[in-house]
Protein backbone atom coordinates (compact mmCIF):
# COMPACT_ATOMS: atom_id res chain seq x y z
CA UNK A 1 0.00 0.00 0.00
CA UNK A 2 1.47 3.41 -0.98
CA UNK A 3 -0.01 6.44 1.16
CA UNK A 4 1.23 9.87 -0.39
CA UNK A 5 -0.42 13.03 1.77
CA UNK A 6 0.34 16.79 1.11
CA UNK A 7 3.34 16.17 -0.81
CA UNK A 8 4.43 19.83 -2.00
CA UNK A 9 8.28 20.16 -3.47
CA UNK A 10 9.19 23.80 -4.89
CA UNK A 11 12.64 24.62 -6.84
CA UNK A 12 13.21 27.75 -6.24
CA UNK A 13 10.27 29.96 -7.02
CA UNK A 14 8.26 26.95 -9.07
CA UNK A 15 5.83 24.68 -7.01
CA UNK A 16 6.41 21.44 -8.93
CA UNK A 17 4.40 19.70 -6.70
CA UNK A 18 1.29 21.02 -4.79
CA UNK A 19 -0.40 19.55 -1.72
CA UNK A 20 -0.44 16.46 -3.40
CA UNK A 21 -2.34 13.52 -1.98
CA UNK A 22 -3.41 10.04 -3.41
CA UNK A 23 -3.46 6.00 -2.69
CA UNK A 24 -2.24 2.90 -4.38
CA UNK A 25 -3.58 -0.22 -3.41
CA UNK A 26 -2.27 -3.81 -3.47
CA UNK A 27 -3.42 -6.12 -6.07
CA UNK A 28 -3.67 -3.15 -8.30
CA UNK A 29 -2.56 -1.83 -11.23
CA UNK A 30 -2.17 2.37 -10.77
CA UNK A 31 -1.59 4.41 -13.65
CA UNK A 32 0.01 7.74 -13.02
CA UNK A 33 -0.50 10.36 -15.76
CA UNK A 34 0.06 13.83 -16.22
CA UNK A 35 1.58 16.01 -19.26
CA UNK A 36 5.20 16.72 -19.23
CA UNK A 37 6.19 19.25 -16.71
CA UNK A 38 3.25 18.03 -14.16
CA UNK A 39 5.17 16.90 -11.29
CA UNK A 40 5.29 12.91 -11.76
CA UNK A 41 8.89 12.32 -11.68
CA UNK A 42 9.21 14.95 -8.57
CA UNK A 43 6.80 13.02 -6.77
CA UNK A 44 8.40 9.60 -7.75
CA UNK A 45 11.84 10.60 -6.56
CA UNK A 46 9.96 12.29 -3.56
CA UNK A 47 8.20 8.84 -2.83
CA UNK A 48 11.83 7.18 -3.36
CA UNK A 49 14.05 9.81 -0.52
CA UNK A 50 16.02 11.16 -3.75
CA UNK A 51 14.15 14.33 -3.33
CA UNK A 52 13.15 15.71 0.08
CA UNK A 53 9.60 17.15 -0.13
CA UNK A 54 8.92 20.66 1.55
CA UNK A 55 5.91 19.23 3.09
CA UNK A 56 4.18 16.18 3.23
CA UNK A 57 5.13 12.41 3.28
CA UNK A 58 4.69 9.03 1.77
CA UNK A 59 4.18 5.68 3.29
CA UNK A 60 4.75 2.37 2.17
CA UNK A 61 2.97 -0.10 4.28
CA UNK A 62 2.68 2.49 7.32
CA UNK A 63 6.81 3.33 6.86
CA UNK A 64 8.91 5.76 4.68
CA UNK A 65 11.49 4.28 2.26
CA UNK A 66 14.22 5.86 4.10
CA UNK A 67 12.80 3.76 7.34
CA UNK A 68 13.66 0.43 5.18
CA UNK A 69 17.03 -1.23 6.23
CA UNK A 70 16.86 -3.17 2.94
CA UNK A 71 14.68 -1.11 0.68
CA UNK A 72 15.02 -3.31 -2.32
CA UNK A 73 12.92 -5.73 -0.43
CA UNK A 74 9.95 -3.76 0.18
CA UNK A 75 10.00 -1.08 -2.64
CA UNK A 76 11.01 -1.94 -5.98
CA UNK A 77 11.38 0.89 -8.98
CA UNK A 78 12.74 1.53 -12.22
CA UNK A 79 13.00 5.39 -12.99
CA UNK A 80 15.95 5.62 -15.60
CA UNK A 81 17.18 2.36 -17.36
CA UNK A 82 20.04 4.16 -18.21
CA UNK A 83 21.85 4.40 -14.68
CA UNK A 84 23.55 0.74 -15.53
CA UNK A 85 27.26 1.11 -15.64
CA UNK A 86 27.89 0.60 -19.58
CA UNK A 87 30.98 -1.37 -18.69
CA UNK A 88 29.38 -3.97 -16.38
CA UNK A 89 27.30 -7.01 -17.53
CA UNK A 90 23.95 -7.90 -17.09
CA UNK A 91 24.55 -10.28 -13.96
CA UNK A 92 27.12 -7.99 -12.75
CA UNK A 93 25.30 -5.11 -12.70
CA UNK A 94 22.50 -6.78 -10.24
CA UNK A 95 24.98 -8.96 -8.57
CA UNK A 96 26.59 -5.87 -6.95
CA UNK A 97 23.20 -4.47 -6.08
CA UNK A 98 22.24 -7.67 -4.30
CA UNK A 99 24.72 -7.60 -2.47
CA UNK A 100 24.08 -4.56 -0.78
CA UNK A 101 21.05 -5.67 0.50
CA UNK A 102 21.84 -9.27 1.08
CA UNK A 103 20.03 -11.17 -1.71
CA UNK A 104 21.58 -14.52 -3.08
CA UNK A 105 22.59 -14.83 -6.42
CA UNK A 106 20.52 -17.58 -7.19
CA UNK A 107 18.17 -14.75 -7.22
CA UNK A 108 20.06 -12.79 -9.73
CA UNK A 109 19.53 -15.72 -12.34
CA UNK A 110 15.84 -15.72 -11.10
CA UNK A 111 15.13 -12.08 -12.22
CA UNK A 112 17.80 -12.36 -15.42
CA UNK A 113 15.24 -15.32 -16.68
CA UNK A 114 11.77 -14.09 -15.61
CA UNK A 115 12.70 -10.63 -17.74
CA UNK A 116 14.04 -12.69 -20.95
CA UNK A 117 18.18 -12.18 -20.60
CA UNK A 118 19.37 -15.22 -19.53
CA UNK A 119 21.09 -15.34 -22.48
CA UNK A 120 22.40 -11.76 -22.33
CA UNK A 121 23.62 -12.53 -18.75
CA UNK A 122 27.16 -12.37 -19.38
CA UNK A 123 27.12 -9.03 -22.24
CA UNK A 124 27.90 -6.02 -20.94
CA UNK A 125 25.33 -2.72 -20.48
CA UNK A 126 27.06 -0.60 -23.25
CA UNK A 127 25.83 -3.30 -25.82
CA UNK A 128 22.08 -3.55 -24.68
CA UNK A 129 19.54 -1.96 -26.73
CA UNK A 130 16.94 0.78 -25.08
CA UNK A 131 14.88 -1.91 -24.48
CA UNK A 132 17.22 -4.23 -23.09
CA UNK A 133 18.01 -1.97 -20.88
CA UNK A 134 14.19 -1.32 -19.77
CA UNK A 135 14.50 -5.52 -19.16
CA UNK A 136 17.18 -4.74 -17.18
CA UNK A 137 16.30 -1.85 -15.22
CA UNK A 138 12.59 -4.29 -14.64
CA UNK A 139 14.79 -6.84 -13.23
CA UNK A 140 16.40 -4.80 -10.37
CA UNK A 141 13.51 -3.43 -9.17
CA UNK A 142 12.11 -7.03 -8.72
CA UNK A 143 15.88 -8.44 -7.14
CA UNK A 144 14.14 -8.26 -3.75
CA UNK A 145 10.57 -9.45 -4.21
CA UNK A 146 9.03 -5.95 -3.13
CA UNK A 147 5.68 -5.91 -2.11
CA UNK A 148 5.38 -2.53 -3.86
CA UNK A 149 7.05 -1.92 -7.81
CA UNK A 150 7.22 2.11 -9.28
CA UNK A 151 7.81 1.80 -12.94
CA UNK A 152 8.51 4.98 -14.74
CA UNK A 153 8.01 4.34 -18.69
CA UNK A 154 9.01 0.84 -18.31
CA UNK A 155 7.53 0.06 -22.18
CA UNK A 156 9.84 2.82 -23.13
CA UNK A 157 12.52 1.29 -26.21
CA UNK A 158 10.60 -2.17 -26.49
CA UNK A 159 8.90 -3.61 -29.68
CA UNK A 160 4.97 -4.69 -29.72
CA UNK A 161 5.99 -8.36 -28.24
CA UNK A 162 7.97 -6.57 -25.42
CA UNK A 163 4.99 -3.84 -24.56
CA UNK A 164 2.50 -6.83 -24.48
CA UNK A 165 5.03 -8.40 -22.31
CA UNK A 166 5.31 -5.58 -19.77
CA UNK A 167 1.48 -5.80 -19.51
CA UNK A 168 1.18 -8.82 -18.50
CA UNK A 169 4.18 -8.34 -15.98
CA UNK A 170 2.33 -5.37 -14.34
CA UNK A 171 -0.85 -7.94 -14.33
CA UNK A 172 1.11 -10.82 -13.12
CA UNK A 173 2.72 -8.42 -9.83
CA UNK A 174 -1.03 -7.00 -9.04
CA UNK A 175 -2.13 -10.55 -9.11
CA UNK A 176 0.18 -11.25 -6.38
CA UNK A 177 -1.36 -8.80 -4.53
CA UNK A 178 1.33 -6.33 -5.30
CA UNK A 179 1.11 -2.23 -5.09
CA UNK A 180 2.12 -1.21 -8.80
CA UNK A 181 2.20 1.57 -9.66
CA UNK A 182 3.23 2.71 -13.47
CA UNK A 183 3.93 6.40 -14.96
CA UNK A 184 3.19 5.38 -19.19
CA UNK A 185 2.33 8.36 -22.27
CA UNK A 186 1.52 4.91 -24.07
CA UNK A 187 -1.84 5.35 -23.06
CA UNK A 188 -3.53 2.86 -25.31
CA UNK A 189 -1.44 0.55 -23.35
CA UNK A 190 -2.26 1.63 -19.86
CA UNK A 191 -5.96 1.22 -20.59
CA UNK A 192 -5.33 -2.24 -21.42
CA UNK A 193 -3.91 -2.96 -17.72
CA UNK A 194 -4.89 -0.11 -15.47
CA UNK A 195 -7.21 -0.92 -12.92
CA UNK A 196 -6.84 2.92 -11.44
CA UNK A 197 -5.48 6.56 -12.11
CA UNK A 198 -3.85 8.88 -10.75
CA UNK A 199 -3.93 11.97 -13.24
CA UNK A 200 -1.81 14.80 -11.81
CA UNK A 201 -1.61 18.65 -13.75
CA UNK A 202 1.09 21.41 -12.58
CA UNK A 203 1.70 19.61 -9.79
CA UNK A 204 -1.95 19.12 -8.57
CA UNK A 205 -3.86 16.15 -8.22
CA UNK A 206 -6.84 16.24 -11.00
CA UNK A 207 -8.77 13.17 -10.44
CA UNK A 208 -7.74 9.59 -8.44
CA UNK A 209 -9.79 6.57 -8.57
CA UNK A 210 -11.03 3.07 -10.66
CA UNK A 211 -10.20 3.72 -14.66
CA UNK A 212 -14.05 3.28 -15.40
CA UNK A 213 -14.40 6.52 -12.82
CA UNK A 214 -12.57 8.60 -14.72
CA UNK A 215 -14.01 7.27 -18.36
CA UNK A 216 -17.10 8.08 -16.91
CA UNK A 217 -16.25 11.79 -15.83
CA UNK A 218 -14.21 12.97 -19.04
CA UNK A 219 -14.79 10.68 -21.94
CA UNK A 220 -16.97 11.49 -24.64
CA UNK A 221 -19.93 9.10 -25.20
CA UNK A 222 -22.17 9.30 -28.21
CA UNK A 223 -24.34 6.06 -29.65
CA UNK A 224 -23.59 5.04 -33.41
CA UNK A 225 -26.67 3.68 -36.07
CA UNK A 226 -26.74 2.43 -39.00
CA UNK A 227 -30.33 2.21 -40.96
CA UNK A 228 -31.95 2.20 -44.10
CA UNK A 229 -34.13 4.96 -42.70
CA UNK A 230 -31.28 7.43 -41.30
CA UNK A 231 -32.75 10.56 -42.84
CA UNK A 232 -35.66 9.85 -41.02
CA UNK A 233 -34.46 8.84 -37.76
CA UNK A 234 -32.07 12.15 -37.88
CA UNK A 235 -35.11 14.16 -38.00
CA UNK A 236 -37.14 12.40 -35.09
CA UNK A 237 -34.00 12.28 -33.06
CA UNK A 238 -33.21 16.07 -33.83
CA UNK A 239 -36.70 16.83 -32.46
CA UNK A 240 -36.23 14.90 -29.49
CA UNK A 241 -32.92 17.36 -28.58
CA UNK A 242 -30.10 15.02 -30.10
CA UNK A 243 -27.22 16.58 -32.52
CA UNK A 244 -26.42 14.28 -35.68
CA UNK A 245 -23.00 13.51 -37.04
CA UNK A 246 -22.67 11.68 -40.34
CA UNK A 247 -18.86 9.22 -40.31
CA UNK A 248 -17.95 6.62 -42.78
CA UNK A 249 -18.92 3.97 -40.50
CA UNK A 250 -22.60 5.09 -40.12
CA UNK A 251 -23.86 8.45 -37.96
CA UNK A 252 -23.14 9.64 -34.65
CA UNK A 253 -25.87 10.64 -32.01
CA UNK A 254 -24.76 13.48 -29.80
CA UNK A 255 -26.54 14.33 -26.57
CA UNK A 256 -29.41 11.37 -26.50
CA UNK A 257 -29.18 7.85 -25.16
CA UNK A 258 -29.06 4.32 -26.88
CA UNK A 259 -32.10 3.56 -25.53
CA UNK A 260 -34.02 6.47 -26.20
CA UNK A 261 -33.13 6.35 -30.03
CA UNK A 262 -34.22 2.33 -29.73
CA UNK A 263 -37.63 3.48 -28.58
CA UNK A 264 -38.19 6.44 -30.83
CA UNK A 265 -37.12 3.79 -34.05
CA UNK A 266 -39.78 1.08 -32.39
CA UNK A 267 -42.78 3.67 -32.10
CA UNK A 268 -42.46 4.63 -35.63
CA UNK A 269 -41.39 1.59 -37.32
CA UNK A 270 -38.03 2.62 -38.64
CA UNK A 271 -35.71 -0.42 -38.87
CA UNK A 272 -32.15 -0.86 -37.17
CA UNK A 273 -29.12 -2.75 -38.68
CA UNK A 274 -26.70 -0.98 -35.63
CA UNK A 275 -27.13 1.07 -32.54
CA UNK A 276 -24.16 1.08 -30.26
CA UNK A 277 -23.13 3.26 -27.56
CA UNK A 278 -19.65 4.46 -28.20
CA UNK A 279 -17.16 6.25 -25.37
CA UNK A 280 -14.16 7.84 -26.37
CA UNK A 281 -10.66 6.62 -25.71
CA UNK A 282 -8.68 7.36 -22.52
CA UNK A 283 -6.09 9.53 -24.40
CA UNK A 284 -8.50 11.78 -25.60
CA UNK A 285 -10.43 11.65 -22.04
CA UNK A 286 -6.72 12.54 -20.83
CA UNK A 287 -6.26 14.97 -23.02
CA UNK A 288 -9.75 16.76 -22.14
CA UNK A 289 -9.07 16.37 -18.72
CA UNK A 290 -5.40 17.70 -18.10
CA UNK A 291 -6.21 20.92 -20.80
CA UNK A 292 -6.26 23.27 -18.51
CA UNK A 293 -2.54 22.31 -16.75
CA UNK A 294 -0.58 21.82 -20.13
CA UNK A 295 2.81 23.85 -19.51
CA UNK A 296 4.26 22.78 -23.24
CA UNK A 297 1.94 23.57 -25.75
CA UNK A 298 2.94 22.89 -29.43
CA UNK A 299 1.30 24.75 -32.62
CA UNK A 300 -0.99 22.36 -34.24
CA UNK A 301 0.61 20.82 -37.35
CA UNK A 302 -2.35 21.13 -39.74
CA UNK A 303 -3.14 25.13 -39.37
CA UNK A 304 0.25 26.53 -38.61
CA UNK A 305 3.00 24.36 -40.22
CA UNK A 306 3.49 25.85 -43.96
CA UNK A 307 4.85 23.85 -46.70
CA UNK A 308 8.82 24.56 -47.69
CA UNK A 309 9.13 27.12 -50.00
CA UNK A 310 9.65 26.09 -53.48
Amino acid sequence: MIVVENLTKSYGSKKAVDSLSFSVAPGRVTGFLGPNGSGKSTTMRCMLGLDRPDTGHVLFDGKAYTEFERPLTHVGSLLDAGDAHKGRTARNHLRWIALTHGISVQRVDQVLQMVGMTEAANTRVGKFSLGMRQRLGLAAALLGDPQVVILDEPANGLDPEGIRWTREVMRHLADEGRSVLVSSHQLVELSLVADDLVVIGQGSLISSGPISQFMTQHAKTWVRVVSPSIDALAELVRLAGGTIEKTPEGVDFHGISAATIGEIAAKNNLVLHELSPQIGSLEQAFLDATDASVEYRGESATSTWAAPQQ
